[in-house]
């Protein structure tokens, strides 16, 4: 491989911000593997938001790869699976799989699909330092013939329309909106873009925390919600404390602490068969690898207030973020009940939406 804009190349990344800046390009922000594609002719590597490579799981894109990418070209772009007219991320991180004959199966069953939205090179020219609006008129030239399932972004820079997008892409699973400046050049690694999501709250119950790698300071807090057959499934963490805040937490939670964690809901969480029907902590994935799961059990007493941006499936996308204790409130209202649904907006009209407005 020979091209002006050699992999891996760390992709330009946002800052979260509270409202859609105005006078910017706006993009959908998709909920995928960030993928940063460089073709060569025949050879095509897929690399990772880290400078891993992904290309080994995902073959059904190498060869829609190389029949709608130019042939020598570096593109940024997502990785996205689709399923019932949404995204998927569950279904997307079971192709990282270290057997090829799954990855081949999963390809198969479940084909992902590449939505294109900058270019770091075309032919010998880097475009690293042309700025942004001129990369998307190229990008949108160079993939006018793309078909799926390689797509290109939507983009506009009408600040109604992103308006618009963050509201109605939220029901096909898409994650909020992205806004670039006009005349940004392409920064590796650099937070130089603007991300909009959506934030919700929801009470959750505190049933238990994992250590900090640091030492004995709470690391993560383990959050419950009560499901309709009166069951306590874990919907994910609260994370992100001063140190400070974690060593206080360790005695504020010492008076739940439970000695014998056999009668907590998530007392099976250890054993393997048992997460097939509950939502339990303790499950080794290939995500986790051989970090500890071990985790203190907690007299499921206490409510939590949590900001949260969406959900995928039965459980918070990501880590959920404190925002105050609810004593008012009883641990057996904290019912999957309580929290919003986003209107559904089949995902194929997304992607069908016209690539620059």
């Amino acid at each position: 491989m020979d091209l002006p804009v050699m992999p891996p190349v760390k992709p330009m990344l946002a800052t979260s911000v509270a409202a859609i800046p105005p006078g910017m390009q706006y993009e959908a922000k998709w909920d995928g593997f960030r993928a940063i594609v460089h073709r060569d002719g025949d050879e095509v590597v897929i690399g990772s938001r880290t400078g891993k490579p992904l290309t080994r799981y995902f073959p059904e894109l190498v060869t829609a790869l190389r029949d709608s990418l130019p042939d020598r070209c570096v593109v940024d772009g997502e990785i996205v699976i689709a399923h019932r007219g949404r995204l998927d991320f569950e279904r997307l991180t079971e192709r990282i799989h270290p057997a090829d004959s799954r990855v081949r199966t999963l390809a198969a069953r479940t084909p992902a699909d590449f939505v294109a939205f900058d270019l770091l090179a075309l032919g010998d020219a880097a475009l690293l330092d042309t700025p942004l609006v001129r990369r998307r008129a190229l990008l949108v030239e160079a993939l006018a013939t793309a078909r799926e399932p390689v797509h290109i972004a939507p983009a506009t820079t009408d600040a109604a329309v992103a308006r618009q997008w963050f509201e109605q892409y939220e029901g096909a699973g898409l994650d909020g909106v992205v806004a670039k400046p006009l005349d940004l050049p392409y920064r590796p690694g650099a937070r130089a873009m603007y991300k909009v999501k959506h934030e919700r709250t929801a009470d959750v119950v505190v049933a238990g925390y994992r250590f900090h790698k640091s030492g004995a300071v709470v690391g993560s807090l383990l959050l419950g919600l009560y499901d309709g057959e009166g069951a306590l499934q874990h919907v994910g963490v609260c994370a992100a404390f001063p140190m400070k805040r974690r060593e206080e937490l360790v005695a504020e939670l010492e008076p739940l602490r439970l000695a014998d964690a056999s009668g907590h809901p998530w007392a099976r969480g250890d054993d393997e068969g048992a997460h097939a029907s509950a939502r339990l902590p303790g499950a080794p994935s290939r995500w986790s690898g051989r970090k500890d799961l071990s985790w203190v059990a907690l007299r499921p007493d206490r409510v939590l207030e949590v900001a949260y941006d969406h959900m995928e499936g039965d459980r918070f996308r990501h880590t959920a973020q404190f925002r105050r204790w609810r004593p008012d409130r009883t641990p057996e209202s904290c019912t999957y009940s309580q929290l919003e649904e986003p209107v559904r907006y089949d995902l194929s009209e997304v992607l069908a939406g016209p690539p620059s407005g």
